[in-house]
């Protein structure tokens, strides 16, 4: 099956010195990206942040303003766009509302004058697990289904890149989680590189290899995506990709392979290989789920980091978790996330706590940084220009 459906013999998808100007703006600013052969990548951001637009320049359908786009030791920076080894699946299909499922997906083959389409159809149909749809017609199909035909119909064609515009945002919740597990099975299987462009933080986090984070035209990190989770570089990161609970606080030196710093009169350790500036004012970085409520005043345990003097806030039950937010006595207030296993009872609103974690959880980003960078529920509450930095 592999051997019918994988893609040509090709090479890695190559971005330099890519910059994309339309009049004054600057939509993509000299990207520098290189995507492995085979490799499941994801380009991840907010809207206006330049992952569109990159994706439409290896497609063809923008032209850079500069630099070069290649795919092994082919340019395609000039190439109309069906000179291109590339193919895009978009969010609305596109399908043909008035051909079956089975000459939707043969159209491209037939273009290119190929006369015996039936075992490829049939095959690429097999693995989208549509083989007995080969008759109906798109409207008789589901949305997660319409986009299985429309990833059949790009991938017979034998790209060396599909690209993937947002393809699950038109699905309800629980399909989109569903189809994201059948794009991988299917990336997985094929062996195509897969280059994916989406908003949605789980998305890419579920399906992808390599995860860049775009922001303003630039690539602000990219890596594994527990990597990346793990161990942002920037506060943009840290709150795009997740939550994350952001501290000020200043350095006080090193301890062994720790940075210790002062919050707000308590000592916290961070590793030095998780630590971006090991001088100066920092944010004391801690993602919610790793924090554990203690009694305030009670046990400690041995090495780990403490924050005592919280008071609980506001208590919320999402079923799979109970979501905490802690006053503290500098009067910010910092999320807990606690799994709900039945090991013990929920902390009430009003109780005093102290807020726990592990040292090697902890990560130290740049103080010169906005706190609230790529977080999109703080910026629709206070407005774009609001601004601001945690306390």
């Amino acid at each position: 099956m592999g051997e019918t459906t994988g893609a040509a013999t090709g090479a890695d998808l190559r971005l330099t010195s890519v910059t994309k100007r339309f009049g004054d703006f600057t939509a993509v600013d000299d990207l520098d990206l290189v995507v492995p052969q085979g490799q499941f990548f994801a380009l991840l951001g907010p809207s206006g942040c330049g992952k569109t637009t990159t994706l439409r320049m290896v497609a063809g359908l923008e032209e850079p303003t500069s630099g070069s786009i290649t795919i092994g030791e082919q340019d395609i920076t000039r190439l109309k766009p069906y000179r291109r080894p590339v193919n895009t699946v978009f969010q609305s299909y596109a399908l043909f509302p008035h051909l079956d499922i089975f000459e939707n997906v043969a159209f491209g083959l037939r273009r290119r004058g190929v006369k015996d389409v039936k075992q490829q159809v049939g095959e690429m149909l097999e693995l989208v697990e549509l083989g007995s749809f080969a008759k109906r017609r798109p409207r008789q199909l589901s949305g997660g289904q319409q986009q299985r035909v429309a990833l059949a119909r790009a991938l017979i064609n034998r790209p060396q890149v599909l690209l993937l515009d947002e393809p699950l945002g038109a699905l309800d919740l629980k399909l989109r989680r569903q189809m994201q597990i059948e794009l991988k099975r299917i990336q997985t299987e094929v062996r195509t590189t897969f280059v994916h462009v989406t908003h949605d933080q789980e998305e890419a986090m579920t399906m992808a290899d390599t995860i860049a984070v775009m922001h303003d035209g630039v690539i602000e990190q990219m890596g594994a995506p527990a990597e990346l989770y793990d161990q942002p570089a920037t506060t943009f990161v840290s709150n795009f990709l997740g939550q994350s609970n952001l501290v000020r606080a200043e350095v006080v030196g090193p301890s062994g392979e720790d940075v210790v710093v002062d919050v707000h009169g308590t000592k916290v350790g961070a590793p030095v290989a998780r630590a971006r500036r090991t001088t100066g004012t920092v944010w004391v970085g801690v993602r919610p789920e790793k924090v554990v409520l203690l009694p305030d005043g009670g046990a400690r345990e041995e090495g780990a980091n403490h924050l005592d003097g919280g008071v609980v806030v506001d208590v919320s039950y999402t079923g799979v978790s109970t979501q905490y937010l802690v006053r503290m006595p500098w009067g910010q207030e910092l999320a807990v996330f606690e799994q709900n296993s039945g090991a013990g009872g929920r902390v009430q609103r009003g109780e005093r706590v102290c807020l726990s974690w592990r040292a090697e959880h902890t990560f130290l980003l740049d103080a010169d940084e906005d706190a609230h960078a790529g977080d999109e529920s703080y910026a629709a509450l206070v407005g774009a220009d609001g601004g601001g930095a945690a306390g």
